[in-house]
């Protein structure tokens, strides 16, 4: 065959500089864009590999901020709480000095203005926000947290941080769990008010003195064995009520008392489920052996009679009221020489300044127990005993059902149905109301079963309690009954505004008219208050109580709204700034320990408070600490991702990126091959045919 110029230019030339400049090209796009390929077609492979590397390191970059910001949280977050528990200490401090004997009122005052400048600077702390986004408001981030009546105004909303692939870690800490947490290992602890002297020989009482002590006696023969009588009622910590009376001789001690209530709480001779003391000061202290339960309550009057031949006055009594009649002063007993036959001595332990029910107003304080009206403050009642549900310990809400906190094991086990609540009290016009609020069964099968209802006491007019079932109105099961019934109840009665007739549309229009006066709701911490609308100084009372409360042949109270019950020292519960105000208000009343014969009855005492405050330390230390672990957690996410980006970026580099020295090098080895192959043809060329051939 005959080789052509043609074919020889074709395969020496064409051919091998077609590649050579392609070649060279593509390297000279690489040193120019950085990259090794600009369009999938380049390289498949190395296109999805770097496209799925630029998702990782998109994810990354995301994470990294997202876990920077939560950190940045969690860091002043914790910074504050540094400063929370300096000030903290030095409240601390007061209180311990406040509680040195040797303190004048001036002393006192002066340690009042640094404590309750003190509670400014943590409400400020509270109050602390980055950017106006606020630390302690959980999801409320606009929101400011305390407000200046101390009341938490945010919710416990979690925020969390996107730390990786489906998982995050919370960065902030609600002000739900900082200042009205719980602590579940602790043991709730009260105490009763009424300092209780030794009638006989003078002095506190302590446990090794007799009843006889405790009691009194006008005669002076100690050989006679008389009868003291004790009512006692209260709470236990699994929330079932009890009630007893106790039949003790005078003779026996007061440890023998202390005994006897431990029992009606449950003690056995093998298991004890409080602990029953006496401090310093006479005062009963019942501690709850359970952690975690916030229901523990006690109530106790003590009666005497010195001559019980008289019937008007009988210590031993079934209906609590009898007791009335009595003296509640001994000394005034003692003192006797008027030819009086009323011999009868009540001793109060537990004094809370509430005022008895409508038609109760002349007895003795001490005999109340729940048949109290609630707190007056302007135009808002209020009742004291939080409404807390049996299994889980936690507050009421309005769609709670009441046997879901009552006591199932009163009147008939295992069911509200009978049960009977009085509520008594002036309306906002100031007329009185008496009510009757009955929980009834609604069983289709029996007519006589209708519902709950309620009715004018000794009347005959039914208003039923409605549900809001859509495929047909009806009364309300008792047992399925809730708060916001009874509540609605309440609201009508207070604000005199009654269903027109007995159906569910003008039960409705009730509520409603009722809501354009008053509004009755439960609180953050489970108490029921009304609210008047018609007027900043309320003229309404009102009374909430079991119709068995005052009598003990009768089963104890289902459920406590209002209580002269004993004071709180220490509860698994935290209501923070509640909590620092009555931590003030022990120094300024100048009250070491408490004491109802002045001032604030309820005041806890600066002893107490001292064990409020250190009860506060224990949880915000607890809360500090859970900050701490939050920023630590996020601290090592972050430097996790920040490798993570680095590595990333680096891979994706070594897939994607040109390597100039890499580069530059096959530049130039593509250079000498070009120059060679031209070099080559035109020595070629030269060549005649017959060389060539």
């Amino acid at each position: 065959m005959r080789i052509t110029s043609s074919m020889y230019y074709e395969n020496l030339y064409s051919t091998n500089n077609n590649k050579l400049n392609q070649k060279l090209f593509d390297v000279n796009r690489q040193i120019a864009s950085g990259q090794k390929i600009e369009y999938a077609q380049d390289d498949v492979t190395t296109f999805t590999e770097t496209m799925r590397l630029d998702n990782e390191i998109t994810t990354l970059s995301q994470t990294k901020i997202s876990t920077q910001n939560g950190y940045n949280v969690s860091n002043q977050t914790d910074e504050v709480l540094n400063e929370f528990e300096t000030s903290m200490n030095r409240m601390h401090t007061l209180l311990v000095q406040a509680a040195n004997g040797a303190n004048d009122e001036t002393s006192l005052d002066a340690i009042v203005k640094e404590l309750k400048g003190t509670k400014k600077n943590l409400q400020s702390l509270a109050n602390t926000s980055i950017n106006g986004r606020f630390l302690f408001s959980g999801s409320a981030i606009d929101t400011k947290p305390i407000a200046d009546d101390g009341t938490y105004n945010g919710d416990n909303g979690v925020l969390n941080a996107f730390v990786g692939s489906q998982n995050t870690q919370q960065y902030n800490l609600s002000g739900a769990d900082m200042f009205l947490g719980e602590e579940s290992s602790r043991k709730r602890e009260i105490t009763a008010n009424v300092v209780s002297d030794n009638l006989i020989d003078g002095g506190v009482i302590t446990t090794d003195n007799t009843l006889r002590d405790l009691m009194g006696d006008i005669d002076d023969n100690k050989d006679t064995v008389n009868k003291d009588y004790f009512y006692i009622r209260g709470t236990k910590s699994d929330g079932s009520a009890f009630k007893t009376k106790l039949a003790l001789d005078d003779t026996l001690k007061v440890s023998d008392l202390m005994t006897e209530i431990g029992k009606a709480y449950g003690n056995t001779g093998n298991l004890d489920v409080v602990n029953v003391t006496l401090n310093a000061n006479g005062q009963i202290v019942v501690q709850d052996k359970q952690n975690g339960s916030s229901k523990l309550d006690f109530h106790m009057i003590g009666a005497v009679d010195f001559d019980d031949s008289t019937s008007t006055s009988k210590a031993n009594v079934d209906d609590i009221d009898d007791l009335n009649i009595g003296e509640s002063d001994y000394a005034q007993v003692k003192d006797d020489t008027d030819g009086s036959t009323n011999h009868l001595f009540v001793h109060e332990f537990i004094k809370s300044g509430l005022q008895p029910a409508l038609g109760a107003a002349d007895k003795i304080e001490g005999i109340v127990y729940d048949r109290a009206e609630f707190s007056k403050n302007g135009a808002k009642l209020s009742s004291n005993v939080p409404q807390i549900l049996t299994a889980t310990n936690a507050f009421a809400s309005p769609s709670t059902k009441i046997s879901e906190v009552a006591d199932l094991t009163q009147g008939t086990a295992g069911t509200l149905n009978g049960t009977v609540f009085n509520l008594t009290g002036k309306d906002i016009a100031g007329n009185n109301y008496s009510y009757e609020v009955h929980l009834d069964k609604n069983d289709p099968a029996d007519s006589t079963k209708n519902g709950s209802y309620f009715t004018p006491d000794g009347g005959t007019t039914k208003y039923h309690i409605y549900d809001m079932d859509p495929a047909g109105r009806k009364a309300v099961d008792a047992d399925a009954m809730t708060y916001q019934q009874l509540m609605d109840t309440v609201n009508m009665a207070v604000t005199n505004n009654l269903p027109t007739a007995d159906t569910a549309d003008k039960y409705d229009e009730a509520i409603k008219n009722s809501d354009l006066q008053g509004k009755t709701e439960l609180s953050y911490d489970g108490k029921i208050t009304f609210f008047d609308q018609s007027s900043s100084d309320t003229k309404a009372t009102i009374s909430l109580y079991d119709s068995n409360s005052d009598n003990f042949l009768k089963s104890a109270s289902t459920m406590t709204f209002n209580a002269n019950n004993a004071l709180t020292i220490t509860d698994p519960k935290t209501d923070f700034f509640k909590s620092i105000d009555e931590v003030i208000t022990a120094v300024s009343d100048y009250k070491v320990y408490p004491d109802a014969k002045s001032g604030t009855l309820r005041n806890v005492g600066i002893e107490n408070a001292i064990q409020k405050m250190d009860d506060l330390q224990i949880h915000v230390s607890r809360m500090h600490a859970t900050v701490g672990s939050q920023s630590n957690t996020l601290n090592t996410s972050l430097e996790r991702t920040q490798i993570l980006e680095v590595s990333t970026k680096s891979l994706r580099s070594s897939v994607i990126d040109t390597d100039l020295a890499e580069s530059s090098l096959q530049l130039t080895q593509l250079n000498l091959n070009y120059q060679a192959m031209l070099s080559t043809v035109s020595k070629v060329s030269k060549l005649s045919l017959v060389n060539y051939l």
